[in-house]
């Protein structure tokens, strides 16, 4: 794969938000403010992966056991939004696609922390993720989220089609014994 060109930050016209493509070394960095958001939302209900108990610990254990080695090895882009300088949320754009699929991309785990939500930062983030998707060449994305959640009507108001649902795709986070479905879409871009 050949090495990423690197986006200027992009700052969006909305109350003090900037979203910003973060280096590894910016990264590090912030480790333990994405870990904060990662928590918080796990907590808040979010269903990205991981069920509770879920420590801060556990958060920051994934930015940088996960996240950290992707994008330091331009596998994954990762991309924050902050409001008055705090981080108010990120997603990840998974560029480490077979060799068929150069053309495709995955946005995944996006993530608003609950104090900043209801604000466009959800959306701000998937623009930018978007744009960088095409700056890279990247013409289809793709994503998947829990059937029913809050995201899903966000997907598809910026234009990601679904494919279908999979049932008794992953545990609920707040209930071990639940399952639930996930709906997979997609977007040309």
């Amino acid at each position: 794969m050949p090495p990423m060109t690197p986006m200027p930050p992009m700052t969006l016209d909305r109350a003090n938000t900037d979203v910003t493509l973060l280096t590894a070394d910016a990264a590090r960095a912030c480790l333990n403010e994405l870990g904060d958001v990662l928590h918080a939302c796990v907590h808040g209900g979010a269903s990205v992966s991981f069920v509770l108990p879920y420590s801060t610990d556990d958060a920051q254990a994934f930015w940088r056991n996960k996240v950290l080695p992707a994008v330091e090895g331009g596998r994954l882009s990762l991309w924050v939004a902050r409001q008055n300088g705090r981080i108010a949320g990120s997603v990840q754009l998974d560029t480490d696609t077979p060799p068929n699929q150069p053309h495709r991309a995955e946005i995944r785990k996006l993530l608003v922390h609950p104090d900043f939500r209801r604000r466009g930062i959800a959306r701000d983030l998937m623009r930018a993720a978007e744009a960088h998707a095409i700056h890279l060449g990247r013409t289809l994305l793709t994503l998947d989220t829990r059937s029913g959640d809050n995201a899903e009507p966000l997907y598809t108001s910026l234009g990601y089609a679904t494919v279908g649902q999979i049932p008794g795709f992953s545990r609920d986070p707040h209930d071990p014994g639940k399952l639930d479905a996930t709906t997979i879409m997609y977007k040309r871009v």
